[in-house]
């Protein structure tokens, strides 16, 4: 998959992500250990992005599993098609009509239609979610399992199983094991605490706002029809907005998403004029916007 950290971060670069040496480390050894990888972070730095640029880089599928308030192993595992069996069994009445015909009792004739229950809970009837997706998955994967930090503490400890063994019972069917050990990235905003134990599963990556050299070169990268000093400007700026003590601070995603704002209305340079009717890009906050335009000339200031 992988020969060497350099070579993470070459691929990694080539898909238009720039990985630094720590994060490609973190990625070749995951892939070399099989194991799964843990990255926590403010949103909006990379975390899924890195996730869907492995898939890119290593050709495999991306499976992606969106962590909720509330989610359940059976919504992240599988379901049953009931409207199909339901449909099924309709079509095939008189055949059941025919099996039950010379049962002497009601619980004979019970017996007989429970003797036939592979016909109606087999994989024709299962509706795969994300996680026995990327365990039933005929070629490898790439499992994200995403905001883990919003699922509750118990449907981590199901993952934490999952996991381990790669592997699921489904009651009916028996116990599916995975046919290839997927690749997996979970992400966490730091919403809550995670436990111990998933920690200790994982290979554990940080990933903070980047330094003003970083941000430029991903803005180059991203965006490479922003004039120099304009990224430049854009960078020193978006520094200063996150020294400030906001509700939000702005992502790398969000000072993208300026620059390129900044692009389509052919801004040369960062004026007050053009900050101000283009901050919403950047920071999404009414008081925060209210903190940042009282502030405006020492976020334009060199």
């Amino acid at each position: 998959m992988f020969e060497s950290v350099e070579e993470v971060q070459q691929r990694f670069r080539d898909a238009r992500y720039i990985a630094s040496r720590r994060v490609s480390t973190v990625v070749f050894l995951a892939a070399r250990m099989g194991r799964p990888v843990l990255i926590e972070g403010p949103a909006g730095v990379g975390k899924t992005e890195l996730a869907k640029t492995l898939s890119e880089v290593t050709a495999r599928p991306l499976i992606r599993l969106q962590c909720y308030e509330g989610l359940d192993e059976g919504k992240a595992l599988y379901e049953w098609k009931y409207a199909k069996q339901l449909l099924y069994t309709q079509l095939l009445r008189d055949r059941i009509g025919e099996l039950i015909a010379d049962a002497p009792s009601l619980p004979d004739a019970v017996s007989k239609i429970a003797g036939q229950e592979d016909a109606f809970f087999s994989f024709r009837f299962l509706s795969p979610r994300p996680l026995l997706s990327a365990i039933l998955a005929e070629q490898p994967v790439v499992l994200l399992v995403d905001e883990i930090d919003k699922a509750e503490p118990e449907f981590e400890a199901f993952l934490l199983e999952v996991l381990s063994d790669f592997q699921v019972s489904v009651p009916e069917l028996g116990t599916v094991r995975a046919k290839h050990i997927p690749l997996v990235v979970l992400t966490s905003n730091n919403a809550r605490e995670l436990s111990d134990g998933l920690k200790r599963r994982c290979l554990h990556l940080f990933i903070d706002f980047p330094a003003p050299a970083d941000e430029l070169q991903i803005i180059r990268l991203k965006v490479p029809e922003v004039p120099e000093q304009l990224a430049r400007a854009v960078v020193s700026a978006v520094q200063k907005i996150r020294a400030m003590d906001l509700r939000k601070l702005p992502s790398v995603s969000e000072s993208l998403d300026w620059a390129r704002s900044l692009v389509i209305l052919n801004a040369r340079e960062l004026d007050p004029a053009i900050v101000e009717s283009t901050l919403t890009m950047l920071v999404k906050h009414e008081k925060d916007l209210e903190r940042v335009k009282g502030s405006l000339d020492k976020v334009l200031a060199e």
